[in-house]
């Protein structure tokens, strides 16, 4: 009996030591999902910037380009570079696996094989147990300041062999697939960065100026549009970076508030176990006096 009931006590202070963890936990994912969800929305009014400039450029340097209707055009056996949000780290549920299968369900149908870069540990083995060997994989950044970096060597890596022509909307193709935080949760999502469409063309070059006075583009059209062309891919692969991190404490938030509900049923139930176990042990102790006491009080014979 006392060592069934060390053993409950063991078991009861390993369970409290879990919830603690927990709990610290879903505090860090509760922080983290914050700042990075008010990094989107600050990168919101950059992003806007740039593409206001794009579209003095494009007009700058196709006037037409607002009135064209011709169709997209595609290049059916250009070479797909993707890449794939993840996470370093588990407790998140179906958040890697939701982000593999939409990111399959888009590459296979592709003519040319797509070459994959992963971004964290997690999502790259999805990515193998899904048959598909990546390139190459990137850290997942611990905070906001690290998501420069991983955008730095995304463009450096992934884009290099295009460098060069980074700046042509036709010159290459990137896609990127990752989680994007919603309301109840998360929903995996896909975003074709280049080649630009050509109706996002048409509708940049239609958008009007904010203000009464028109801008003009200094210097020659062509750089300035290569470089804000590298601007919205720095700020879309930011959003995209920020979007997966939150969504993916957003994951482990619903996953810990799960583990701390199923932990203290568990804490509830060992509780219960334990006090009926050392009351039985009471009492049975009890016994044991009481039947001792009896044995030892000599009996009071009556007299004839």
């Amino acid at each position: 009996m006392t060592t069934t009931t060390i053993a409950l006590r063991r078991k009861i202070d390993s369970a409290a030591d879990l919830k603690s963890v927990v709990r610290a936990m879903k505090a860090s994912a509760a922080s983290a999902i914050g700042q990075y969800e008010r990094s989107v929305a600050a990168l919101a009014d950059y992003a806007r910037t740039v593409e206001l400039g794009l579209s003095v450029c494009l007009r700058s340097s196709n006037p037409d380009a607002a009135h064209a209707d011709a169709p997209p055009r595609h290049s059916d056996d250009a070479a797909v570079q993707a890449v794939v949000f993840g996470s370093d780290q588990g407790l998140v549920g179906r958040f890697n696996a939701a982000v593999v299968e939409h990111a399959m369900l888009h590459l296979e149908p592709l003519p040319a094989k797509a070459q994959v870069w992963a971004v964290g540990e997690r999502v790259h083995a999805r990515l193998l147990d899904a048959g598909v060997r990546p390139v190459g994989s990137f850290p997942v950044p611990g905070s906001v300041e690290l998501i420069t970096r991983l955008v730095g060597q995304i463009l450096l890596k992934v884009l290099a062999p295009d460098s060069s022509s980074v700046g042509e909307p036709q010159s290459a193709t990137l896609m990127l697939f990752y989680n994007r935080p919603t309301g109840s949760g998360h929903v995996p999502v896909s975003q074709r960065l280049l080649p630009l469409d050509e109706r996002w063309h048409r509708a940049l070059a239609r958008r009007p100026w904010p203000t009464a006075q028109l801008p003009e583009v200094l210097g020659t059209g062509a750089q300035a549009l290569r470089a804000f062309i590298r601007e919205h891919l720095f700020v879309s692969l930011f959003r995209a970076s920020a979007e997966s991190l939150a969504s993916e404490n957003a994951s482990r938030l619903a996953a810990m508030q799960r583990a701390d509900r199923n932990i203290g049923e568990l804490l509830t139930d060992l509780g219960a176990k334990f006090h009926r176990l050392r009351q039985s042990g009471i009492d049975e102790e009890l016994f044991d006096v009481v039947a001792g006491f009896d044995a030892m009080t000599p009996q009071t014979m009556p007299h004839g």
